[in-house]
């Protein structure tokens, strides 16, 4: 696989019709304005934000070489003068962006387009793939890391991927998301992601005995000796067996790993197999648990008082098997004028929760002085400049009017950053191990109550009240007869 392949025609083709279509109606210089955001539903309570410096790579990246113009000639749909267009097309609008590990929830724009609409039209699709993907996946981790709490968490879903990107990528965020190292050994060389591993139970059938094949093992790998011991009897043979190459091991002077359980009853096996190796002289030899583990059975086994320090997260991790899509949406929020103002668009729906947030945006969060803790987000319109933190701040909920919260002794962070300005990549990209450290502080600033696994406390996201008052205007605009208007 070609992991530096030319991504450019990663799009739908309706994206590359209404192009042509913009150019032949003389729109392509019009700037449009385009938020990327998710929508509410029953199992997202909270996401983490990923995929930035892979979506800005594709942007950046854009390139409509011979290949893909001839292409483009072969279907017979488009005008020679937009394959000219093409052949000269590159990114000059801007993007904004939150951060990469930024804790988001639906309907915040986590990044914001505003180009000229072929430009924006173009990479829609592309954007939606690689962050409705790592986000997704990045979130999962999150929630594994939060119910595993100080234990290590090893993601190897590779196998169970939706192929290699999904591999590779997943592996990626999955770090942000909390995971401590990777199976994958390509996206250890490419993000620099610690890789680790086992063995598996074919090494122990490919030997006359499981003594034996422990024992070779370790024989190879002293320091690193953490043994599979549930291909034939976990408690029978794999623990005894194991525990004879861990005196082995101790005498020629390496200290054993400990070992890995991969099916049975992981809180009983876990105990007893702890037990087993304390009595040996083992105590400080871990257990390491897998087979289709999620955030959801992590929890109930620390409740069952499993004696387990080590997860492996495979499938459930990377496929993110309760939510397999993200549902993010890129929806056009405004249009520039000649004169350079906003004119606010908006997406009416019978489903208030479909209704867009119209204009250009960002994100304010607000923290207590007094705990450091986020207690609210709100949408806010850029115009309206910078709030005066000196000033009490009252928020109303964005559907139930009647709510609201007043805050005194706060400070505001804008969420959205500067990524690309006029074509310039502006954005210094973090390393991937400081976006997994902010990531961590990231959650650190949510009270527990928002991040537990069953019944979380929903998390405020209001509107500012210039926003709320210009999005009632133009739904009320929007219904009113066409004479009326």
């Amino acid at each position: 696989m070609d992991v530096k392949r030319n991504l450019t025609l990663l799009t739908d083709l309706y994206q590359l019709t209404m192009m042509n279509g913009y150019l032949k109606e003389n729109c392509k210089d019009e700037v449009a304005i385009f938020d990327i955001f998710f929508r509410q539903n029953g199992n997202i309570t909270y996401s983490l934000a990923c995929g930035l410096e892979q979506a800005i790579d594709y942007v950046t990246g854009i390139n409509f070489g011979t290949e893909e113009i001839d292409y483009l000639r072969s279907l017979g749909i488009f005008s020679e003068e937009f394959l000219e267009y093409l052949e000269n097309f590159r990114f000059t609008g801007d993007i904004y962006a939150v951060p990469e590990g930024t804790l988001v929830f639906p309907g915040e724009p986590i990044l914001t387009v505003k180009a000229p609409v072929m430009q924006a039209q173009l990479i829609e699709t592309a954007l939606l793939n690689i962050i409705n993907h790592q986000t997704l996946i990045a979130s999962k981790a999150a929630k594994i890391r939060h119910a595993a709490k100080d234990d290590v968490v090893m993601e190897f879903g590779l196998r169970r991927a939706q192929g290699p990107d999904a591999g590779i990528y997943g592996a990626r965020a999955a770090v942000i998301g909390g995971c401590d190292s990777t199976s994958n050994v390509l996206a250890g060389k490419m993000f620099g992601i610690p890789v680790a591993g086992t063995h598996a139970h074919s090494w122990v059938m490919n030997f006359k005995d499981e003594y034996t094949a422990f024992k070779k093992y370790a024989e190879i790998y002293p320091d690193n000796a953490l043994l599979l011991v549930d291909t034939y009897d976990t408690i029978k043979s794999g623990v005894p067996n194991a525990i004879k190459v861990f005196k082995e091991l101790k005498a020629a002077g390496h200290k054993p790993v400990g070992i890995r359980l991969d099916s049975g009853d992981l809180a009983y096996l876990s105990k007893k197999a702890k037990k087993m190796m304390a009595d040996a002289g083992f105590p400080d030899a871990k257990v390491c648990a897998s087979g289709d583990l999620d955030e959801n059975l992590v929890n109930s086994l620390k409740q069952q008082g499993a004696e387990i320090s080590i997860w492996g997260i495979g499938t459930k991790l990377i496929t993110s098997e309760d939510m397999p899509a993200l549902g993010g949406v890129y929806k056009l929020s405004g249009v520039v004028d000649e004169n350079g103002n906003v004119i606010p668009k908006i997406k009416i729906s019978d489903n208030s929760a479909k209704i867009t947030n119209p204009g250009f945006k960002n994100i304010y969060r607000v923290y207590d002085n007094s705990t450091g803790k986020a207690e609210a987000d709100f949408i806010f319109l850029r115009e309206e400049g910078d709030y005066d933190e000196s000033k009490p701040l009252t928020l109303t909920h964005q559907y139930d009017r009647w709510k609201s919260i007043t805050f005194n002794n706060y400070t505001l962070r804008k969420l959205q950053e500067d990524i690309i300005i006029n074509g310039k990549v502006v954005y210094n990209f973090p390393t991937l191990k400081e976006i997994k450290d902010y990531a961590k502080h990231e959650l650190d600033t949510f009270w527990e109550e928002y991040k537990r696994l069953v019944s979380p406390h929903i998390y405020k996201v209001d509107l500012s009240d210039k926003l709320y008052e210009l999005k009632t205007k133009m739904i009320d605009d929007a219904r009113k007869p066409e004479k009326q208007r």
